[in-house]
């Protein structure tokens, strides 16, 4: 058993912002990661955007308006002002700490965008360097609670699966969102685990309804950058022109009845050398199957990515912190509702909101620690839930009815009454079914199925169209819908309005 102040689950961007702010306030940290700490995750795996704006300039202004007129009256501006305030001054030290940001064709550095896998390799280079322990390729697989508080974690090493438990002063779950195995990019190892977690130690999630995003994907590969389809002409198996400019809702209704096609064919010369500069990720994939995208015609598909695009997620308050005391939540595994409302944030404001709460968290927790002194060590830890074990094969059964009722368009980008509940009917008998748990990888097939659960059952409830939330039975947005939808529950999911919300909402 190992002690620290402060544990953090997940090393994405917004785990490892977590683990340094927490150092940067004087406590000991520990930083788990079910895969390794630089390389896992979606940001990992290419570029990405991020808003890199001052307060009181018209850039601020306009980043913020434009996250509250997609946010369908759900995003709240104040939260998102001190967001973009706490990722500015984080970019800025970024730069301090020797981060090679690339600059303007006149020599002034360029913020706006980071290299995924330079950024991940930085943070955690600075880690280890400021006294951080990283233990990579050590799944979490349940919370540690004393009293009511968590207290702590266990799971395993995948290398030599030998047990570990942590005691810790204060916990921050950063184990990113989940995508539903969907082939997405950077998405296969987040499913769902920290909801999970959370949930089995008595946190709520919220904005479960808005998971629902999917991005445009070329049929042969998982990147799905969905910028570039703003300049594509799209088409039928026949060559017949579809006016769809990039809009998802529209390629998802052709998808239903056939295939379609797309050419990069509007993007100028200079804009074209710009998405090669700036997302080259994006055509590696056409590199290798041979294919200009620019003039030559190609197949694409709808990928799910779920929460890790969406919106919902574990509840937490201005400083990360959940209903559970110890126990924060960070980007992707946070409900993102006040930053990106019913819509999916994309690149800059996901990666903007993982930066700051990891920030807020890590400070957070490790006042908390420090608060609690000596106890935080002496008391006495019981399991909040989850099996132990070392890693085994996950049951294919789980996984598979998973991915058939959430990953195709007639159920999961498109709902109504009737297929949400022959899901939610499938997921439950799946769930009291513990013939196939055990240890390892069936607790990520727990979480994806759990994951599953909540996300139908916030469907359910909510009986209107608003942002990812698309529902042909209720096509239209209801003014009389609750402004935000809890949910949670091990033994039976529930679903209910969070206490004292303002119930109407603009349509």
């Amino acid at each position: 058993m190992e002690l620290v102040d402060v544990l953090v689950v997940g090393g994405g961007p917004a785990g490892c912002w977590a683990a340094m702010s927490a150092l940067e306030a004087g406590a000991s940290v520990m930083l788990v990661e079910k895969g390794y700490v630089g390389t896992g995750g979606a940001t990992a795996s290419g570029n990405t955007t991020i808003i890199y704006t001052a307060r009181g300039t018209a850039e601020r202004r306009m980043s913020v308006e434009q996250r509250v007129r997609l946010g369908q009256g759900l995003a709240d501006p104040t939260f998102i002002e001190r967001v973009l305030d706490r990722t500015k001054e984080n970019l800025d030290r970024l730069a301090d700490w020797g981060y090679p940001f690339p600059s303007y064709e006149d020599g002034r550095p360029y913020r706006g965008m980071l290299r995924g896998v330079d950024y991940l390799r930085f943070l955690r280079q600075r880690l280890i360097k400021r006294g951080a322990a990283l233990r990579d390729q050590c799944p979490a697989d349940g919370l540690l609670v004393s009293d009511g508080i968590v207290s702590g974690a266990t799971g395993y090493d995948r290398r030599t699966g030998e047990r570990w438990t942590v005691r810790a002063g204060a916990v921050v779950i950063a184990t990113g969102g989940c995508a539903f195995l969907s082939g997405a990019l950077g998405t296969n190892n987040l499913t769902g685990d920290g909801y999970l977690l959370g949930v089995e130690a008595g946190a709520h999630l919220s904005g479960m309804e808005f998971s629902a995003q999917y991005g445009i994907s070329p049929v042969n590969s998982g990147v799905t950058k969905g910028v570039v389809y703003f300049w594509a002409t799209f088409s039928d198996a026949s060559g017949r022109a579809l006016d769809l400019a990039g809009n998802r809702h529209g390629i998802a209704w052709h998808l239903l009845d056939g295939p379609v096609f797309a050419i990069l064919d509007k993007a100028s010369p200079r804009l074209r050398e710009g998405f090669r500069k700036g997302q080259p990720n994006i055509f590696v994939p056409f590199d290798r199957m041979g294919i200009d995208p620019f003039t030559q015609r190609f197949e694409v598909t709808m990928r799910h990515e779920g929460t890790v695009r969406g919106t919902g997620g574990v509840l937490a308050d201005d400083l990360g912190q959940t209903t559970v005391p110890g126990l924060y939540a960070v980007g992707d595994a946070s409900s993102r509702e006040r930053m990106s409302g019913a819509v999916s944030g994309g690149g800059g404001p996901n990666s903007s909101f993982a930066m700051a709460t990891g920030s807020w968290a890590g400070e957070a927790a490790a006042a908390f620690a420090s608060a609690l002194g000596a106890r935080k060590h002496t008391r006495t830890a019981v399991p909040a839930g989850g099996d132990a074990g070392s890693e085994r094969q996950s049951p294919s059964h789980v996984v598979e009815a998973v991915k058939e009722r959430m990953q195709p368009l007639d159920r999961g980008f498109f709902r109504d009454e009737a297929s949400l509940t022959e899901s939610a009917a499938i997921f439950e008998t799946l769930w009291r079914d513990r013939s196939w748990r055990g240890p390892g990888r069936t607790r990520e097939a727990e979480a994806l199925l759990a994951t599953a659960r909540w996300a139908t059952a916030a469907a359910l409830a909510r009986r209107e169209s608003r942002g990812l939330q698309r529902r042909t039975d209720f096509p239209d947005a209801d003014p009389r819908s609750p402004r935000s939808l809890l949910a949670g529950g091990i033994g039976a999911a529930w679903v209910r309005e969070t206490p004292g919300a303002e119930r109407r909402l603009a349509s």
